[in-house]
């Protein structure tokens, strides 16, 4: 699995917890740096970050992609929508959380989110 990753960086902890969570191995972990200028237009921004990727349209459409979305929403649900047009569904996403009482502070998983599953579910309410 390739854990495309635009936050901070992960710790092997945390590969950990991501590999017990989906039960799949990670081959490869791409930090992928999400500083945005908030004065200009955000979607071009988007489309040069998942360029920065490195994927090819068939990769995009073919390996198994995990998600660690920008800390910053605007980034991340502009991101998602950019993604999924590449990719033909919604990536399954890592949601991280503080570490109760730990200093300095830390984060561990606490869940991945299957994004296409909610998707999925949520059309049987129309």
């Amino acid at each position: 699995m390739l854990i495309l990753n635009f936050t901070h960086p992960l710790t092997a902890d945390q590969v950990r917890q991501i590999e017990t969570l989906t039960d799949r191995a990670v081959a490869e972990v791409r930090h992928i740096p999400a500083q945005f200028d908030t004065e200009q237009p955000f979607a071009p921004q988007v489309v040069a970050l998942a360029d920065a990727c490195g994927l090819s349209p068939e990769e995009w459409q073919t390996l198994p992609v995990l998600i660690v979305p920008p800390a910053l929403n605007f980034i991340a649900v502009a991101l998602l929508a950019e993604l999924h047009g590449r990719m033909g569904y919604f990536a399954p996403v890592v949601r991280t959380r503080p570490v109760t009482g730990s200093l300095p502070p830390r984060y561990e998983v606490a869940e991945v989110l299957n994004l296409q599953a909610i998707r999925d579910a949520a059309r049987k309410k129309r």
